[in-house]
């Protein structure tokens, strides 16, 4: 199973939603897919759907996906990671009306090049491959960063 989440803000993210939606009715996906569309006006005919969910509808819908393909926040895609699931972030950008700058994408690779686990789809014509790619893919093991980040802050500590 895909679980697709745009996350709660109010910019519609048609674009993402509609092309997991034309993925499945062309085939290229053949899995179950469910998605929270949040406040996009895509309606999907394709895959199974909800405006919102819960705290505890997110998490299951996340431990029983194969995949997640997420937006850019934060603390959506490094939930995914921290499950231990595949994560393609596809970030909201300024040029598409879908935020109003484009940190998502901005924040998603310094996240990438620090070392951390996902893919970024930045033009959605590239998603079909991603997955693709992801899909070939056989062992995935969620890699923590924490000993480096306490390590940093004890030496930051230090040197007060």
């Amino acid at each position: 199973m895909i679980f697709v989440t745009v996350g709660t803000h109010e910019q519609p993210f048609d674009r993402l939603v509609a092309e997991v939606d034309r993925l499945v009715e062309h085939k290229v996906i053949n899995e179950k897919v469910v998605i929270q569309r949040g406040y996009s006006k895509y309606q999907p005919q394709f895959c199974q759907f909800a405006d919102m969910m819960d705290v505890a509808d997110m998490d299951r819908f996340m431990s029983e996906a194969r995949l997640i393909i997420c937006h850019g926040g934060p603390a959506t895609f490094m939930r995914a990671l921290s499950m231990g699931k595949r994560t393609i972030v596809v970030p909201r950008q300024q040029k598409y009306n879908e935020h109003i700058n484009d940190h998502q994408l901005i924040f998603s690779r310094q996240v990438r090049d620090a070392g951390y686990q996902i893919e970024i789809v930045d033009e959605i014509s590239k998603l079909k491959d991603v997955i693709a790619e992801t899909s070939n893919l056989k062992d995935f093991e969620y890699k923590s960063h924490n000993s480096s980040f306490i390590s940093k802050l004890e030496r930051a500590v230090d040197s007060l």
